[in-house]
Formats: structure tokens, sequence, C-alpha cells
């Protein structure tokens, strides 16, 4: 058997692959809690990252090792089954596990697959197929109904479907590859703190959304199969917004027979102080993505989708893959549900989320030529700098200072903390933040 020493790691993936991530290699025995161990060389750093939100509850939470569980996990990892054709108790575990813990009561179906931009791509091939079986009811002839309304700075991931709709900053991601040419519209985002001047910009911005949607829907008569956002933009800058907006959408997606659909892949499971985003604001999408968090990814829908009788959830093959999601992720996922629900992690978000925020805002009135537009719902926090190279000299600042944060957008630094961090682990990711922001400010 191969075994590779820490040292060699990178040197080692360098000559098979790009290797443009964090230099570190993650001792996945040592690292607890909210900080993560360097392999190499032992040195900790306190992780406000967690896997772009998908750890919740950090490393080596003693439920996750407990010897019982841990053997089911092995027993699950030692096959892959093809899900969607043999079934399993751990399967089924999962599903009633998610329903129960997790799902709100609206939603009656469950799609799974792995990769979250899979889950959005066949929220949106639910849609196409909804939308177009509809016009048949219509008396259309032809297939009609395959455009998705999305947003500007919108991400949802980087596969076929999905490529039309990402435009996140780095052009990189998308650039070249063949796209559709779908309507885009204006993400009318909140400036903070939401003073009254603020609040009139985005009502205006707001204005001339809805307005960009009205349009493209009168211009592409019973073509609009969609209305796709996540209820916050994530890579495309920690843009919030308001609940008013949501639910314009909501509205207007009912008044012309289109779908709603809210990207949770990375505001789910707890991270804004909710179990989903989506019910701070009093408004429910037809289909929801999710991922991340739930290790296992996926769609769920409401019973808006039984409009059509045959739709995806319902009429054979439609919809699939191999493994219909991944064994192992369930079985880890499962139990992941079950210490949020028992240790109360979703209030623990939302608790220590408002302290981290009013943190950072302390850090914004001490900084203020540097510091803006501090923002978050729960732990799912964003702050602006000047500019993208006074962001970039920062974000290096912090990985010398040994805490992991996130770019986000244009100018922006976010955080993705584990739903359990502590006000303490909090305390001690500010101060040394504030180290790196006074190396910065001189």
């Amino acid at each position: 058997m191969i075994q590779i020493e820490p040292e060699k790691v990178i040197e080692t993936l360098k000559k098979y692959m790009l290797i443009d991530g964090f230099h570190i290699v993650v001792d996945l025995e040592k690292s607890q809690g909210s900080h993560l161990v360097d392999a190499r060389d032992g040195r900790e750093y306190l992780d406000f990252f967690s896997f772009f939100a998908s750890n919740p509850v950090g490393f080596n939470h003693p439920k996750m090792l407990e010897p019982e569980f841990t053997k089911k996990l092995l027993r699950a990892a030692i096959h892959k089954p093809s899900n969607s054709d043999f079934y399993t108790v751990e399967l089924a575990e999962f599903a009633e596990t998610f329903s129960q813990l997790a799902l709100p009561d609206d939603f009656k179906h469950l799609f799974l697959i792995e990769g979250g931009a899979l889950a959005v791509e066949n929220a949106l091939k639910a849609a196409f197929d909804w939308k177009v079986r509809k016009n048949f009811e219509k008396g259309y002839r032809g297939e009609k109904g395959k455009q998705i309304i999305h947003f500007r700075e919108a991400f949802h991931g980087r596969t076929g479907y999905t490529l039309s709709l990402t435009n996140t900053a780095d052009k990189r991601k998308t650039k070249y590859f063949a796209k559709f040419d779908w309507p885009r519209v204006l993400n009318p985002k909140i400036t903070f703190p939401l003073t009254e001047q603020n609040l009139e910009k985005v009502k205006e911005a707001e204005r001339v959304s809805l307005n960009q949607i009205k349009q493209a829907i009168y211009n592409n008569p019973d073509d609009i199969a969609a209305i796709v956002i996540e209820p916050i933009q994530g890579e495309g800058g920690d843009n919030h917004f308001r609940g008013e907006f949501l639910r314009a959408l909501r509205q207007i997606a009912d008044e012309n027979e289109i779908l709603l659909i809210f990207d949770e892949v990375q505001t789910g499971v707890g991270i804004t102080g909710k179990m989903w985003a989506h019910q701070h604001f009093d408004v429910v999408p037809d289909i929801m993505a999710f991922g991340k968090k739930t290790q296992v990814c996926g769609i769920t829908a409401t019973s808006r989708i039984d409009e059509v009788e045959n739709n995806v959830f319902k009429e054979s093959g439609r919809i699939n893959s191999t493994w219909g999601g991944n064994l192992t992720d369930m079985v880890r996922a499962t139990r992941y549900l079950e210490i949020i629900h028992q240790e109360n992690l979703v209030e623990n978000a939302h608790v220590v989320g408002e302290y981290f925020v009013e943190r950072i805002q302390q850090l914004q009135q001490q900084f203020p030529e540097l510091i803006s537009n501090a923002r978050g719902r729960g732990l799912f926090i964003a702050f602006d700098l000047p500019s993208s190279e006074i962001r970039n000299k920062l974000f290096a600042e912090t990985f010398k200072h040994r805490v992991i944060v996130l770019k986000s957008g244009v100018k922006s630094i976010r955080f993705r903390p584990s739903l359990n961090i502590t006000k303490a682990e909090v305390d001690e990711g500010i101060e040394l933040l504030r180290e790196c922001i006074e190396i910065v400010a001189r």
C-alpha cells in the first residue's frame, strides 16, 4: 500500500493536479472542533471556513466518534450501492431523519444526488418538465417553457445548465463554456446598516428588478419555467435581500404559472439561525436545492409540483443518477442532523451569530476607513473592504495569523464557521482579525 508522509502531500499532488487551495495538510485525527491542525507541522488554525460551510459540527465531535456510529459509517463506506435501484436501512433512516428534523411540512417530495450544482441542475429539469407539460395542457404542440429567470452575482454551480446562471466576480468559472441566454435581472441587495437612505436605494433596486422580471415574462410568453435565487447570495458577495422582495417573487411566480426555486445549498441547515434561510422571510419556494451541511445533496418540492400529474418525482426515469447520492454521506448526515437537533445548534447559530456580527460592527467602528457593510444572518457573516486589492491583502494576512476565512464577491470577506462555534472562539478570531486589519491599515 502506498503511504505518503504529510510533508510530501502537496508535492505529490502537484504532479497530478492543479493545487491552488490553502497550503494546509489537514490532520483529520488531531483537528478538534473549530481548530484545524496542519499535519505537517502541528500548527493550529481557527476555522471560520468549515469546508465551504459543509462541516456543521466541526472536527471530531464526540458523538461522531462513538464506536457504534463509526462501525455503521464504515459498513456504509465499504460498498457504494446504487441507491436509486437498491434500497438499504441506512437510506431509509436518512430520509426519515431529514424529513423529521430538517424539512418544513410544506415539502412532500425528495430527490438525492451528489453535488450541490447537480441538485440545482435537477431543480431546473423538474421546472422545465413541469412548465412544458403545463403548456401541453394549454394546447401547445411544441415544447415550450425552457427559460430560467436568474439574478446578477448568482452562483448556482458549474455544471451544464447551472453555467447559464452563475455570474460571480471570477469570470474564469464560466467563460468559454457554452451557455444559454436566459433572462438575467438585477439583484437588489441590501447595503448595511439599513438606514433610511439605504432602504430607499434597495426599494428602488427592487422596483427595477421586479420590472425586469415582468418584462422578461412579457417578452417570453409561456416560456419561463422558473425563477431561481439564493435567499442570501454567497459567493456573489454575501448579498442579502428583503423579505418583501422574496415575497414579491412568490407572487409573480403564482400569477404567471412559474415555479419559484430557492438554492439553499449554502444557506441551509442552520447557519442563518433557522434551519432554512427562507424561513426568516415567510415565503416558501416550490422547489428547494440543498447540500453542503447535508453532505448528500438534492432537491425537495412542495405539492405545487403535483399540479402536473406525471411530474419528475412520479414518472420513472425522468431524473436519476447511478448512485442517487452517497450512502456514506447519508449515514454521516443522519448523525449530524441528530447532533444539531440534540444540541440546539440552530439556536446557537442565531445567538452566537448575533454576537459575531456585533463584534464585526465594533471593528467597523474602529476601522471605518477599511471596514464597511458589516452584515450577517446567524453565522452567515461578511464585511466589505474598499477594494479587491485591500481585501486580498487582508485575506493573506488572516492566513498568516492562522485564521481561515473566505473571499466573497469583488471585495468582501465572509465567515462560515461550524454551527457549534462558541463566543470564546469568536473573541479569539476577532482579536486575530484586529491584528490583521491593523497591519493592512499601516
